[in-house]
C-alpha cells in the first residue's frame, strides 16, 4: 500500500456533532467488571447446495443477562438479543423463511441488500405475530457488511431499541483472494455499536427515554456486551463496524492514536485502502477496518474510545508475525453512466425534533414521492437545510439501491466514500450529489437514519418500475398498521402510543 497519508480528523462539521445537541446523553464509563465480547455465532443454513442457501430467521422475545442481577427483557433474531450473523454468498439463490414469534407485527429490512421492494422489508411488508413468509432472491452484489433490522413505521426505533438488529455479511470471489483477515470469530469480528440506559431491575424503558431527535443512553453496548474485552491472538484484526444506534454518532480512535486502515464502507470494499487514527460513523453506516497490533506485546491493553470514553479493550496475546500487504487497489467502481435526459432529484432534509420533514412533507404511506425506472441511473442532490449553529448531521439512507458519492458542495467526497454506499451523513447547510440506480422494482423508502426521525416523518418513498414488466404495487395504509398494533397491545387505537406519533400530533398532522 503506497499511499501513506494518515487522516487524523473526523471530517464532519464539529459544530454539528451530536455533543452539541440539547438532548445529548454523554457516554459514561461503566462500573461493570470487564466482560468477554459476545461475538455472534454464524447462523447455520438450514441447507446449502452449490447454487442455493436456505435460512430461517426468527424474530423472538427473550431475556438476556447483560448486567449483574436480573436479566433484561430483549428481542432478537434466533436468539434473545441482536442476532446470529447471516452469511450470503454472491451468485447463490437465497431462500429465507422469516418467522415472527414476537407479540406484535414487525418487518425484516435487509439494509444494504439489492432486492425487490417486496423483499426489502420496508413498512409495506408486515409479518404479523405467529406468521411466516418465504423470501426468495439471488444475491448479486459485492462483498460487504450489511445488516438486518426491523422497520415497522412508526415503531421502527422502538423495535431496534428492543434488540432487532444483526449483521449480514456478503462474500464474493474477489474479496476471497485479497490478503485480508477472514477467520470469523478470531480475526474477523462484527462490532455492533449501540447505547442504552438501564432502569430499575436492569430493564430498558423506551418511552421513558424517548426523544424525537433520537433516543440515547449513557452506557455503550457492543454486540450486546457492556465493558467488553477481546482477546487478540493474531497480529491483524478485521473489525466490521456498524453504527446500530438509534441516534448516536461514534467518533472512534484507539489509545496511542494507533493508526488503522479502512478497507470497506457500506456496500463494497473501498477503491483504495485509507489510513486513519480517527473515524466517525453516523447512524447505520458501516466501516470495515484492519488494525495491526505488531507494535504491542503480550499483556498489553489497547483501548478503543468513542470521543474520550473507553468502549472496548483489546487484550494482546502471543501471535505469529504477519507480513501481508494490502494492494493499492481493493475494488474497481463500475457504476453505470448517468442516463441522458433524466431529471435531477432534489431532496431537502429539514427540521429537528418533531418538525423533521423531507421536502417539507412528513411521510405518508399512501403517497409516492418520486419515481425512477429500473436500470436508469440518475443524479440525486440531497440537502440538509439545518442551520449549522443549531443543526445536526442527518444520515441519509436509501433502500433497495447503492449510490456513488459524487461530491459534497462541489468538493471531493471524504476519502473513505469511494466505494458503494447506501447511507451518508450530510452536514448542516450542505448538499451532497449522488449517482443512484436501482436493479430491482418496487416501493422503497429513503429517509434520515436517526431512527426517531424516520418514525417522526423524515421519510419518503420512491416507486421503481420495470418498463419491460409493468406491475401494480400494493401500498399499506397507516390505519391498518395502527389497528394491528392496537389489537396486539390490547389497547384502543386512540390509546395507542408509538414513538413517531407525537411528531405528527404536535404538527396537527395525520399519519
Amino acid at each position: 500500500m503506497s499511499n501513506q497519508q494518515v487522516y487524523n480528523d473526523y471530517f464532519f462539521y464539529e459544530p454539528a456533532f451530536n455533543t452539541h445537541d440539547g438532548g445529548y446523553v454523554p457516554l459514561e464509563v461503566s462500573d461493570v467488571a470487564p466482560q468477554k465480547l459476545r461475538v455472534p455465532e454464524l447462523l447455520k443454513p438450514d441447507r446449502e447446495t452449490d447454487t442455493d442457501m436456505y435460512y430461517t430467521v426468527i424474530a423472538q422475545a427473550g431475556e438476556t443477562n447483560i448486567l449483574p442481577g436480573k436479566p433484561t427483557k430483549t428481542w432478537g433474531y434466533n436468539q434473545s438479543l441482536l442476532g446470529k450473523t447471516i452469511l450470503f454468498k454472491r451468485g447463490k439463490n437465497i431462500h429465507v423463511t422469516v418467522k415472527n414469534e414476537l407479540p406484535e407485527l414487525t418487518t425484516y429490512h435487509w439494509h444494504g441488500l439489492s432486492v425487490s421492494g417486496d423483499i426489502d422489508g420496508g413498512c409495506h411488508t408486515p409479518v404479523y405475530p405467529g406468521e411466516s413468509k418465504v423470501l426468495n432472491f439471488k444475491c448479486d452484489q459485492p462483498a460487504a457488511t450489511l445488516w438486518l433490522h426491523a422497520h415497522p413505521c412508526p415503531s421502527t426505533a422502538e423495535q431496534v431499541w428492543h434488540g432487532l438488529a444483526t449483521a449480514v455479511v456478503v462474500k464474493d470471489e474477489h474479496e476471497a483472494i485479497l490478503p485480508l483477515p477472514r477467520n470469523y470469530g478470531v480475526d474477523d469480528i462484527p462490532v455492533i455499536l449501540q447505547d442504552r440506559r438501564f432502569h430499575e431491575d436492569n430493564q430498558w424503558d423506551y418511552h421513558a427515554d424517548y426523544d424525537p431527535d433520537g433516543v440515547q443512553g449513557p452506557t455503550a453496548m457492543i454486540n450486546g456486551t457492556i465493558n467488553p474485552y477481546f482477546d487478540v491472538t493474531t497480529q491483524k484484526l478485521r473489525l466490521r463496524l456498524l453504527d446500530g444506534a438509534n441516534r448516536r454518532e461514534w467518533r472512534l480512535h484507539f489509545s496511542d492514536d494507533l493508526k488503522f486502515t479502512q478497507i470497506a464502507g457500506d456496500g463494497s470494499l473501498l477503491t483504495h485502502p485509507v489510513q486513519f487514527t480517527h473515524l466517525m460513523l453516523t447512524c447505520a453506516e458501516r466501516a470495515e477496518i484492519v488494525v495491526d497490533f505488531s507494535g504491542y506485546k503480550p499483556g498489553d491493553d489497547v483501548i478503543l474510545y468513542s470521543d474520550d470514553v473507553p468502549i472496548m479493550h483489546f487484550r494482546i496475546h502471543e501471535f505469529e508475525k504477519d507480513d501481508s500487504k494490502l494492494p493499492d487497489t481493493l475494488f474497481t467502481m463500475d457504476t453505470p453512466a448517468v442516463t441522458k435526459n433524466t431529471p435531477v432529484h432534489h431532496i431537502v432534509m429539514s427540521g429537528m425534533d418533531e418538525e423533521v420533514a423531507i421536502d417539507d412533507k412528513k411521510f405518508n404511506m399512501e403517497r409516492i414521492d418520486a419515481k425512477q425506472e429500473m436500470g436508469s441511473c440518475e443524479i440525486w442532490e440531497v440537502t440538509n437545510t439545518n442551520d449549522c449553529e443549531g443543526g445536526m448531521v442527518h444520515p441519509y439512507h436509501m433502500h433497495g439501491c447503492f449510490f456513488e458519492v459524487l461530491d459534497r458542495d462541489g468538493k471531493k467526497p471524504y476519502p473513505n466514500e469511494t466505494g458503494l454506499k447506501d447511507t451518508i451523513g450530510i452536514n448542516p447547510n450542505e448538499t451532497v450529489r449522488l449517482k443512484v440506480w436501482f436493479d430491482h422494482p418496487g416501493i422503497f423508502m429513503y429517509h434520515c437514519h436517526i431512527i426517531e426521525h424516520e418514525d417522526g416523518g423524515m421519510m419518503a418513498q420512491i416507486q421503481v418500475d420495470d418498463p419491460k414488466h409493468p406491475q401494480k404495487f400494493h401500498l399499506m395504509d397507516m390505519d391498518t398498521l395502527m389497528n394491528a398494533f392496537a389489537k396486539e397491545r390490547g389497547v384502543a387505537v386512540e390509546d395507542l402510543h408509538l414513538g413517531g406519533m407525537s411528531c405528527y400530533d404536535k404538527m396537527n398532522m395525520k399519519m
